[in-house]
């Protein structure tokens, strides 16, 4: 069987507000905010492939939702090719980079390290900055994702109105969600610094290992993460139709 440690990793830190087994796929849904909310984890063979995905496809239409398919390293095998021929687009090809944890390190005294807040819950500060980065405005579809962040416990950082991130506790592994740095505060060290703040909180925590998720195509995050330690362990994408 493929490896489904980072799918699952991901379902967990990620949890959607609805969630229908549906012989070992996962349905999930959450009105549309985020694809990752929003798709059918398919992991495990299922006997009749072609009848799983015509009942995902009844499920997301009765929604209203687009029937989307997270497709990670322990995906079904030849479900891929299957959802092609169906008509299914592939989107947002994505990294999945981690990095070892090591004991944790003193500061090397930069006041910009100091300024970092961490919190249990997310500001309201913290969620308007980490929206607007996400590309999204306004108030539509804020409060569901809200509850999906704190479906989990987890860790807030924020710099402010200027940089944000989330940190979550999954047994040996650190998962880090939510980095986003504002337009106007970009390049300034902002991003390295919240990144540094929650594996510094991850190291105390006392996991062994951090990981996060970065599309393909944004080498500009690629690049931070790799200066941070970070190397390429798995990928994934969606299928869209």
């Amino acid at each position: 069987m493929a490896d489904e440690t980072f799918d699952r990793l991901v379902d967990q830190a990620w949890p959607a507000v609805q969630r229908v087994d549906a012989g070992g796929w996962t349905l999930r849904a959450a009105g549309g905010v985020t694809k990752r909310a929003n798709s059918v984890l398919p992991l495990g063979e299922r006997e009749d492939m072609e009848a799983a995905i015509d009942e995902a496809e009844r499920f997301y239409a009765a929604r209203g939702l687009p029937c989307v398919f997270s497709m990670g390293m322990g995906a079904t095998t030849g479900l891929d090719a299957s959802l092609r021929v169906r008509g299914y687009r592939m989107v947002d090809p994505t990294l999945v980079m981690t990095a070892p944890l090591g004991p944790a390190v003193p500061a090397d005294g930069k006041a910009e390290e100091k300024e970092v807040t961490l919190t249990r819950a997310p500001s309201q500060a913290w969620l308007d900055t980490w929206w607007s980065v996400d590309g999204r405005h306004g108030d539509d579809g804020l409060t569901t994702a809200a509850r999906i962040l704190t479906g989990v416990p987890g860790v807030y950082a924020s710099l402010g109105r200027q940089a944000v991130g989330r940190g979550v506790v999954q047994g040996e592994w650190f998962g880090i969600y939510c980095m986003a740095v504002m337009p106007h505060a970009r390049r300034q060290g902002h991003g390295r610094e919240i990144l540094r703040a929650l594996l510094s909180y991850a190291r105390e925590q006392g996991t062994r290992q951090a990981y996060l998720v970065v599309v393909e195509s944004n080498t500009e995050a690629r690049s931070l993460y790799e200066r941070q330690g970070f190397t390429v362990s798995a990928r994934y994408h969606y299928r869209v139709r």
